[in-house]
């Protein structure tokens, strides 16, 4: 995969043209494909590079689009064929100058012609197409065999990350009904700390000034949020704030974490291949990883029974440990967490299990994306222990105002109440302006 994602990029940026016009580019160039893999021997021409085998294929694909008279292309489109078959033949297609894009975060083929991209937190329509939709199933099998998976009638459903830390999800027939479905999440190469946040406007000076103090004090953080809200990105953000000399395990379903830490153990799942190799879960993961002598264990998303675990590790001695998790509020995000602890299988009364939860986790930290895709820290939380519940004050948030003319949210960060932890943050010898908090009373 290394070879799809490097050798192949970037991409020739094609001009745009009416759909039903590149639908016919790509079919003609899918039937010269064909007849170059039937007449050629091609087994060493992935070792050239794009410009050589391009050169080296010309004189074959003149005499092919001579002998195929159906084929009616113009001079630009052939200039073009030729500089595209290389990708074809060993890249990833018409995606490849989507992967040259920086700026496209989320890759979604819904069908051969309907390609929907996320660029810049906005969702649109792309004038990429396949040919039909097996076209479109050649490229997914090009995918996932370059990561040892396969896709088919039989095995119709693949989640794998690609080999530079992209997460690809592949379903086809018969599961999916209409055709083969693609969605590629890139991963960013680039690590994003909490002063980049603050610059573009994802939470206040303040906020981040308290989160790192919390995290050096070894507070330990949930971060929730829905999907592509920048749960992920806060994550690393926030781990790039644990001291230096600390020993962190990550564990991952797929390696997305791209910490700026001297002393990691990375650690991934892995699941059953069907034949020998057997499954190997989160809760499996941060069960060892406390024989690993951490100091510290970030969960990349708590999903289910490894909550429990997690939750036993912040309660005996790895405090300042860091997770995420799917959710509408933080609210929603305790009440899911208590749910995952009871799919571990012990009959916990929830008052036992709030408490634990209460002791184990100090901050809740909510992330949203708001309308015209800004991604935002809307919530900081302090969980306090309460009479049978969970108290959960609001120390940090954004208030939403309204909508511009462009349809962006608008609104500001508040400060809300004082935090207990402060007086934590004092003891550990961590400087924190508390100014922030003047006129405010201790609750």
């Amino acid at each position: 995969m290394t070879g799809l994602l490097q050798r192949f990029a970037p991409a020739h940026q094609q001009s745009a043209m009416p759909q039903s016009e590149e639908i016919a580019f790509q079919i003609a160039k899918q039937r010269v494909h064909e007849r170059l893999v039937a007449s050629l021997d091609l087994s060493t021409a992935d070792e050239y590079s794009p410009e050589r085998l391009s050169h080296e294929l010309q004189p074959f694909v003149e005499d092919i689009l001579l002998e195929e008279e159906s084929i009616k292309l113009a001079p630009q489109q052939i200039d073009r064929l030729l500089y595209e078959l290389p990708h074809e033949m060993f890249g990833l297609g018409p995606l490849e100058p989507l992967f040259a894009n920086p700026d496209v975060s989320d890759i979604l083929v819904n069908h051969a012609h309907e390609v929907f991209i996320e660029r810049k937190g906005t969702l649109q329509l792309s004038d990429v197409v396949f040919a039909d939709d097996r076209h479109l199933m050649r490229i997914i099998q090009r995918i996932v065999s370059h990561v040892g998976r396969r896709v088919d009638e039989s095995s119709p459903l693949v989640d794998a990350r690609l080999a530079d830390g992209s997460r690809v999800n592949a379903i086809v027939p018969p599961l999916s009904l209409d055709g083969p479905k693609l969605s590629i999440r890139r991963f960013r190469q680039f690590h994003c700390g909490l002063e980049n946040l603050v610059d573009n406007g994802t939470l206040s000076r303040e906020m981040a000034d308290f989160l790192r103090s919390a995290v050096e004090a070894r507070k330990s953080i949930l971060i929730s949020g829905g999907t592509g809200s920048g749960k992920t990105t806060m994550l690393n953000a926030l781990s790039s704030c644990i001291p230096a000399g600390q020993r962190v395990i990550t564990i991952e379903d797929s390696a997305e974490l791209l910490l700026q830490h001297n002393h990691v153990a990375r650690l991934e799942t892995r699941p059953a291949n069907g034949e020998d190799a057997a499954e190997y879960n989160q809760r499996d993961l941060v069960r060892n990883s406390l024989r690993m002598r951490p100091d510290r264990i970030i969960v990349g998303e708590v999903r289910g029974a490894e909550a429990l675990d997690m939750l036993q590790a912040m309660n005996t001695g790895h405090e300042g440990s860091l997770t995420t998790i799917h959710a509408n509020d933080t609210q929603d995000a305790i009440a899911r967490l208590e749910m995952m602890v009871a799919m571990a299988g012990f009959d916990l009364p929830h008052s036992v299990v709030r408490a634990y939860i209460c002791s184990g986790i100090s901050i809740v930290v909510h992330m949203a994306r708001s309308q015209g895709g800004a991604r935002r820290m809307v919530r900081i939380s302090e969980l306090r222990k309460g009479t049978g519940d969970i108290q959960m004050v609001n120390v940090f948030g954004f208030q939403r105002t309204g909508i511009d003319d462009e349809g962006a949210t608008t609104g500001h960060f508040y400060v809300g109440e004082r935090p207990r932890c402060l007086h934590d943050f004092k003891e550990c010898g961590i400087s924190f302006d508390e100014s922030v908090f003047d006129g405010l009373a201790t609750v």
